[in-house]
């Protein structure tokens, strides 16, 4: 069933009628990092990399902190809202170890693997945050789930399913800024860039591949955003220029990708994908902000300190800005609430640059 919906954003080239699904025809299954985390890392004892205090969540139904990067929703709550679900389904680890009574039947709705902290490379994250899940083990994760569809479903109607079910994966952001976090001087060494984002590439691949083996064929990918415009890179940059190293890069890593999913495409007929390109979305917003509702896209909403309040993380002792749907940033590296909603409602409804080779909500009724 389809609802039209009518949007204004000038600029995104956004047609004026988007089409959403308002109700779920199939599950939807999420991978990646923090942008999509909804609480996976709240069920890792040793991780660091946790949103599940104040003021994470201030937006959020009774104010309550999710495990969420975010004052509310983030983007898979988003892309979930417009798939015609509440939001995004819950964490697998939640269901492992706090629904096991309702596990196969909520399975079949959707999953969320995303870890907040972890990328492409089976390491990333760890040296900051202990313990993540990497994209390696979240598609295991994955596989455990397919696995349990099959016994319920059986095999033809489970591949039916999975077929129709939609992957999103938001990953390759902290792959990066681990990777110049170690090579401070590496921004002119052609060489050992290259290697490194054959690293990248070679790891998204086999991920891709894995999830089509077990069935997966419509992909909603989001890139690497302009990383080096996060206010904490604004911080370690002591200026109010983005580091143009790491957009630099950023934007290398998003045409290497769209070139991927070029070839898997043509190496897998029935493969489908769409390519919402975060960096344009980014990149837009902090160039003409008021087109968006913004007019703060350098200053962390949540946080601390004199430059850019990002010098020290969101916290309970944080300072916090009132007009938070006006703000890009919520903390020192995630959008807001509103932010990822423009970014969601962008993706469903845009046109190129802003996603390609055509948008999520065409993905959805290819």
């Amino acid at each position: 069933m389809l609802l039209t919906i009518s949007v204004a954003m000038v600029g995104l080239g956004i047609m004026n009628n988007i089409l959403v699904v308002c109700e779920p025809e199939a599950p939807v299954f999420i991978f990646g990092d923090s942008t999509v985390d909804v609480g996976t890392n709240n069920h890792l004892a040793d991780s660091k990399a946790r949103a599940d205090f104040l003021f994470y969540g201030i937006d959020f139904l009774d104010s309550k902190p999710t495990g969420r990067f975010s004052n509310g929703l983030n983007t898979a709550d988003w892309i979930a809202i417009e798939l015609g679900f509440k939001k995004s389904p819950p964490p697998f680890l939640f269901l492992l170890q706090n629904d096991t009574q309702n596990f196969k039947k909520q399975i079949l709705k959707g999953v969320n693997f995303a870890s907040g902290g972890a990328g492409l490379l089976i390491d990333t994250g760890k040296s900051n945050f202990i313990r993540v899940i990497p994209m390696a083990e979240q598609i295991q994760q994955f596989a455990t789930v397919h696995s349990n569809i099959t016994e319920v479903l059986l095999n033809d109607n489970a591949e039916a399913m999975m077929n129709k079910s939609f992957f999103l994966i938001s990953v390759g952001s902290n792959d990066i800024f681990d990777f110049f976090a170690s090579n401070k001087n590496v921004t002119n060494d052609t060489q050992i860039l290259q290697d490194f984002l054959n690293d990248l590439m070679s790891n998204y691949q086999n991920h891709l591949k894995n999830l089509i083996d077990l069935g997966a064929r419509k992909f909603g990918i989001i890139s690497v955003p302009a990383v080096g415009c996060c206010p904490v890179q604004l911080v370690i940059n002591g200026t109010s220029g983005c580091m143009d190293g790491l957009n630099a890069f950023a934007q290398v890593f998003n045409t290497a990708l769209s070139d991927l999913l070029q070839n898997l495409s043509s190496e897998f007929p029935d493969m489908k994908y769409s390519l919402g390109n975060s960096y344009e979305m980014t990149v837009s917003m902090i160039t003409n902000p008021l087109p968006f509702g913004l007019n703060e896209v350098k200053f962390a909403c949540c946080g601390n300190g004199t430059s850019f309040n990002a010098e020290n993380p969101c916290s309970p002792d944080a300072q916090v800005c009132q007009e938070r749907n006006k703000y890009l940033f919520w903390d020192q590296f995630h959008p807001t609430q509103a932010a990822a909603r423009l970014a969601a409602l962008t993706f469903f409804g845009g046109s190129p640059p802003y996603v390609s080779p055509f948008n999520f909500t065409q993905l959805v009724r290819a």
